[in-house]
């Protein structure tokens, strides 16, 4: 197999990085990070769009594609201190959502099971499923924990008939033995769904899911320090899932269900830097970017930040740990001489 290359426009990569072929190991024989597209949108189930997510946060910002970006906050560069590879779009059958996620499933466990981290641009978050799945497969059944930002739970039973949905991918990864209930952690939800039989099936299964109103009444940072713990027992690595309507519409409009009263943009960036810093991270997707939807590139500059966050919060770990140094995102790293303190 060649590389695909963009299912949807040209054949850009992310920010500049080198170019791959997920399906030739050799091509990215020394990557930390293997970048792949998913331009699915079939389960989406009010507005679609998502399938032109990858093209648009590949090129949203106002720099240049050179293949570096050195974080002023972290005083590292996610896409030179780590091997940075994009292995472009898996393709995705319109109308076929069975085939598309068994091929990026097969795409996500391949880098993987190769030494890389499979980062997944989406596409709904029907993804999910295969690219949790293609992780676990890959660490081990049950031995992955996964923490999702969300506005929804995303864990209904079937609609229409279909098993297959962006509003289903996580009852289908606890139902397969992928991943366990009880280190499923949910950030962020609120709003009116999902029902009190799904909510029942989710206290069955012990999801944990923090509440906006949690999330607010306590703190972030707390609610994510004891997620942190949760996450980290009796699991060998860490699937994180963004999806972008975690945030309030006023910060992400482009997306396909909006929903009033999310995190902030500022929010969901410190926390996927802490995450990606603080807890060993295997597996990472950005769905539901609907750039029909959005308002002068917001939403998908939001989520070409929230990639660059976590490579940072990657770099940053990776340099503490050579020089036994412990980051306090409380400090400042960047002293009034311009020197790392």
């Amino acid at each position: 197999m060649t590389r695909y290359g963009a299912q949807y426009g040209p054949d850009i990569t992310f920010l500049g990085v080198d170019p791959c072929d997920w399906s030739e190991p050799s091509t990215y024989a020394d990557a930390d990070v293997v970048i792949l597209g998913a331009p699915f949108d079939d389960g989406a189930s009010h507005r679609a769009g998502t399938r032109f997510g990858p093209r648009h946060i590949r090129q949203s910002c106002y720099l240049p594609q050179d293949g570096s970006r050195p974080s002023l906050a972290l005083r590292v560069d996610g896409l030179k201190d780590l091997r940075v590879y994009d292995a472009g779009d898996v393709e995705s059958y319109s109308g076929d959502a069975v085939a598309s996620a068994k091929s990026l499933q097969e795409a996500v466990h391949t880098v993987a099971s190769h030494g890389a981290l499979p980062l997944v641009i989406g596409g709904d978050h029907t993804i999910t499923w295969p690219d949790v799945a293609g992780v676990a497969q890959h660490i081990g059944l049950g031995r992955l924990s996964t923490i999702h930002f969300d506005a929804h739970a995303d864990t209904g039973d079937t609609e229409s008939g279909s098993l297959t949905g962006h509003g289903r991918p996580m009852r289908r990864l606890i139902e397969s033995g992928a991943v366990r209930g009880d280190r499923f952690l949910h950030m962020g939800l609120r709003g009116y769904s999902p029902g009190p039989e799904t909510l029942d099936w989710m206290a069955d299964e012990q999801m944990r899911s923090y509440e906006m109103t949690e999330i607010v009444n306590r703190g972030l940072d707390d609610c994510l320090t004891e997620a942190f713990a949760i996450a980290t027992d009796d699991c060998d690595g860490v699937f994180l899932s963004v999806d972008i309507d975690v945030c309030d519409p006023g910060h992400a409009p482009g997306t396909g269900t909006p929903e009033p009263g999310g995190l902030t943009a500022r929010q969901l960036l410190d926390s996927v830097r802490r995450i990606c810093y603080e807890l060993p991270v295997t597996g990472i997707d950005i769905v539901e970017v609907s750039p029909p939807y959005d308002q002068a590139d917001i939403t998908s500059m939001l989520a070409n930040r929230v990639i660059l966050e976590a490579l940072s919060g990657f770099a940053r770990r990776r340099h503490d740990q050579t020089n036994d140094a412990i980051w306090d995102p409380r400090q400042p790293l960047l002293s009034a001489r311009g020197t790392d303190t």
